[in-house]
């Protein structure tokens, strides 16, 4: 009996032991501690992009704001739209906040905060070459950007195996250099961009009637740091609250388009 007992006791010793004892999640503490927050972000306009050498777009707005409630400064970043999540890892940067879509995918990998914008995925093309649905894209050389949602609803729909050619690029903005070339059909993409081009240039571009599908934009920080993502999400609701956050969205796009 009690060789019994002393041979439990040890099985108790030992898995006692090779528990994994929860890690503190300093994510808050460190960015206040350091004054900064470092914002990854690409050229994607009106979310964020830069204008004559200055960062600007809506999601900068947003962010410029919490960081001054906060009292640290906004760091903005530009990185590579397909390595955003390695960025985030490596902690090259401290949040992903340029028009990021939720999705099933990217919350294993990604912690979002709520979601605060509604967008559709749609289809973008010049004027004289619009077209009504999805269908009509067969045969057409289609560009993308990288990584982003509008290439991850174009590849899971039929009418991607129907296509001339995926044409896939850096940034948003590079494909619209080509679909004014003429070197590629159309653009899928989110329909937030594709309304703000149009507000530009509204004799230039066309979105189709149908679209792909509806997202929620959300900020995306490391799957530990619960506590910074807590802390804006708290920021931005009282934003939200008194009206600041519903400014800055009329300011850009003529409505308050946030949602929580």
């Amino acid at each position: 009996m009690f060789k019994k007992l002393l041979s439990l006791s040890l099985v108790v010793l030992l898995v006692t032991g090779c528990t994994v004892k929860p890690t503190t999640d300093n994510s808050l503490k460190t960015v206040m501690d350091d004054g900064k927050l470092v914002i990854g972000y690409t050229e994607y306009p009106p979310m964020g992009f830069t204008d004559n050498g200055k960062v600007t777009g809506f999601d900068i707005a947003i962010a410029q704001e919490v960081c001054d409630r906060l009292g640290i400064d906004a760091v903005f970043q530009i990185i590579d739209w397909d390595s955003k999540v390695m960025e985030l890892n490596n902690k090259n940067i401290d949040v992903i906040w340029n028009g990021l879509t939720i999705t099933a995918d990217r919350e294993k990998e990604i912690l979002f905060s709520k979601p605060y914008f509604n967008n559709r995925i749609v289809i973008m093309t010049l004027s004289d070459k619009a077209t009504a649905s999805i269908a009509d894209l067969t045969g057409l050389k289609v560009g993308v950007e990288l990584a982003s949602s509008g290439q991850e609803a174009l590849e899971k729909n039929a009418v991607f195996a129907s296509l001339s050619e995926e044409v896939k690029f850096t940034s948003i903005s590079e494909a619209v250099l080509d679909l004014n070339a003429g070197n590629i059909d159309a653009i899928v993409a989110d329909e937030i961009f594709a309304r703000y081009a149009i507000s530009k240039d509204a004799s230039k571009y066309r979105v189709a009637s149908e679209v792909f599908n509806s997202e929620n934009y959300g900020i995306g920080f490391r799957l530990s740091d619960v506590a910074l993502r807590d802390k804006i999400d708290e920021t931005i609701d009282a934003m939200i609250e008194d009206g600041t956050a519903a400014e800055i969205s009329i300011l850009w796009f003529g409505e308050d388009l946030l949602t929580r």
